[in-house]
């Protein structure tokens, strides 16, 4: 049975899983029923980051314009442009022993692709949650639903995956920011043209 957690809570998970070596994060969403009168596209995407808190390289950003990290630590799974239907929208499976040691952190974040032009916010979107897998049993791990009534955002930093004494152990952050892609982008380290 998986760990349910609450905004701000921490959780082990390698120390408890020994030999947990490949995950599967899995986003998903719901659009609420109204129309904006223009289709909603989330997007998921991750940024491996440094003792810094940036992330070395534009390499580090995987999006679904750069699907898979060079260490092949990451690989997002593919652009859902609906979010439609049940279970995960958009996945990115994690290889733990794959991701370099000067990544201490993996953000993993959802935002809403041209959300301006569209009017659209996170105040529109139910049901939003993030779980990991293990890859190899299919179990689930942990779960975490963003029951937060998110109003004017555009983006949010769902949770992230950190180094700590040698394990890895999962941070329920659920964050908005205001500016979509490009603020998360901003705060990241890389650069938005």
């Amino acid at each position: 049975m998986p760990i349910n957690l609450s905004k701000g809570q921490k959780v082990d998970l390698t120390k408890g899983n020994p030999g947990l070596k490949r995950i599967m994060v899995g986003l998903g969403w719901d659009v609420n029923a109204f129309d904006s009168g223009a289709d909603f596209d989330l997007d998921a995407a991750a940024f491996m980051v440094g003792a810094n808190g940036k992330c070395p390289t534009e390499q580090e950003f995987i999006y679904y314009h750069n699907l898979t990290h060079p260490s092949e630590a990451l690989k997002h799974m593919g652009d859902n442009l609906t979010g439609e239907g049940e279970g995960d929208d958009e996945q990115i499976e994690v290889d733990l022993d794959k991701i370099p040691a000067n990544i201490e952190k993996v953000a993993f974040t959802v935002t809403i692709y041209d959300a301006d032009t569209r009017r659209q916010n996170f105040g529109q979107v139910s049901n939003a949650f993030i779980r990991i897998v293990d890859e190899t049993t299919n179990t689930e791990l942990i779960r975490y639903d963003l029951g937060e009534d998110f109003s004017i955002e555009t983006a949010v930093v769902v949770g992230e995956l950190y180094r700590h004494n040698g394990e890895w152990k999962f941070n329920a952050i659920g964050s908005g920011f205001q500016g979509g892609l490009a603020a998360l982008c901003g705060h990241y380290g890389i650069e938005v043209a």
